[in-house]
Formats: structure tokens, sequence, C-alpha cells
């Protein structure tokens, strides 16, 4: 079991920046990797970054030069870093993690782009 907190959410204004962070607790060990997906309202959940954990990293084409994912100074958290922030990127964002062949999520984090 691997459990998920996000934080780092909230109100940027449009060209901003924003960092979002995740911290996976329990079976840390056997996590293969962990990303961002987010999801707007009226729309389906969508991927922004994954980093595995070799350090590879895929994006999705909408945040790529803009978003950057990177892992933690431990095994256990990932961090986005939101830059030129766009009306298009609010949404909630949840951390993901794959695990032994399971996905876990995280509780959602609002991202909220307004000037």
């Amino acid at each position: 079991q691997v459990q998920l907190v996000e934080s780092g959410g909230g109100l940027v204004q449009p060209g901003g920046s924003l960092r979002l962070s995740c911290a996976a607790s329990g079976s840390i060990f056997s996590i293969y990797n962990m990303g961002w997906y987010r999801q707007a309202p009226g729309k389906q959940r969508e991927l922004v970054a994954i980093i595995d954990k070799l350090g590879i990293t895929t994006y999705a084409d909408s945040v790529k030069g803009r978003f950057t994912i990177s892992k933690g100074d431990t095994r256990n958290t990932v961090s986005l870093q939101m830059s030129s922030v766009q009306s298009e990127d609010m949404a909630v964002y949840y951390c993901r993690a794959k695990s032994n062949g399971r996905l876990y999520w995280g509780q959602g984090t609002q991202v909220t782009v307004s000037s």
C-alpha cells in the first residue's frame, strides 16, 4: 500500500509560477514511477508529467518547456515546478504512484489561475 499527500496548490496569476509537492508513505521501495495528473471541470483526468525510478521523465505536450517534474532528496517525494502558468492549467492536480502494478492516487490539490 502507498499513501500520497499533495501540497502546494493555490492561486497563481497567469504567467506566474507554482510548485506542487507529493510525499509518499507506506511501501515506497516498490514504487516504479510517480507523477502528476490533472482534471479540469467537465474534462477527463489527463497526464501532466511522470518520472520513473531511473529519473526518466514524460510530459504532456501542453506543458513541455513550462513544467518540470523532479524527485526530492528522498525516495518518496516528487515535485512539479509550474512556470508560465496559463488559464488552461487550472485544474485539480493529483499525484499518482505506480507500485507492484497498482495505481495509487492522492486526494488532489486545486490550482487556480486568475489575475
